[in-house]
């Protein structure tokens, strides 16, 4: 089974998602990561697709949506949670089932901690994301430290396999299991510049986020979700440090799993992962 690709003007942006089995089935959203975008989840959602409506958006400044004309205030996790509560309007989806890594994870945390929002998402599953840090500031996280230091100028290459092997050290801990892996995760993640030169697909004002201090410390959200949580952690994560995850489990009725080997964050594509999401999903 392949995605169907699909552009909605949400919001008055032209958002693109991929969609996969019948849309008179539950609906599960998977939400990528920072730099990522919505083909990341092609092989867990071919697997849900029998049994559910998936909705892979990419964000705005991501993949083949929109960038912002004012990525200072659009680029931010209050803009992308309304772009997300918008988007299910706008397909008529009263209930979801979420799947988020990482950013897509904290997005998720927001919708559901928030009150008027608190309905919509019944099952939340998370994927290597922290609710804050358990002490001192968030920016202070080692992986969070790392991800700012690069986010902000993506690199460029003049062939195709520059990049993949460039995505090959940068993500080794995703765990991607073989070449077909690696070389559909560059072809579903790279853009042609103007200068010929291939590029991540993403707009580098994304990292404007890291102005809104506020989208890192969701402790507040957190002890709000009504939904069922799965918390997914990559046992060597640099993300989500153990602390802040025992943390998360102290304050929230959830359950943990670790997935031996795996750093941030796991790639959801290993049998393993996969059954693990469709059994908390049922």
């Amino acid at each position: 089974m392949e995605p169907r690709s699909r552009f909605e003007t949400i919001g008055g942006m032209e958002v693109h998602f991929t969609e996969w089995g019948d849309p008179g089935n539950p609906a599960v959203v998977c939400w990528h990561g920072l730099t990522r975008n919505g083909r990341d989840f092609d092989i867990l959602a071919r697997h849900l697709a029998d049994s559910y409506y998936v909705i892979c958006p990419d964000t705005i400044g991501r993949g083949q949506s929109e960038w912002s004309t004012d990525p200072e205030r659009d680029y931010c996790f209050e803009t992308y949670s309304n772009l997300a509560i918008r988007l299910l309007n706008h397909l008529g989806i009263e209930k979801v089932r979420w799947v988020g890594t990482s950013m897509g994870g904290a997005i998720g945390m927001r919708i559901s901690g928030t009150p008027a929002h608190q309905h919509r998402i019944t099952h939340l599953v998370l994927n290597d994301i922290g609710a804050g840090a358990s002490e001192n500031r968030v920016e202070d996280i080692e992986g969070i430290s790392r991800i700012i230091s690069y986010v902000g100028a993506p690199p460029a290459f003049k062939t195709f396999t520059e990049l993949k092997n460039y995505y090959k050290s940068i993500y080794r801990t995703f765990g991607l299991s073989n070449e077909e892996e690696w070389t559909d995760f560059t072809r579903n993640s790279q853009r042609r510049r103007d200068d010929g030169k291939v590029s991540p697909d993403y707009d580098p004002n994304i990292s404007l986020q890291f102005q809104h201090t506020e989208d890192l410390d969701l402790w507040g959200h957190w002890d709000k979700i009504k939904a069922d949580i799965l918390l997914i952690r990559g046992e060597i994560s640099d993300v989500l440090p153990l602390d802040v995850a025992q943390k998360m489990e102290q304050k929230q009725n959830c359950e943990m799993r670790t997935i031996p080997k795996l750093g941030h964050a796991p790639a959801l594509n290993t049998e393993e992962q996969i059954s693990m999401i469709q059994e908390f999903l049922r």
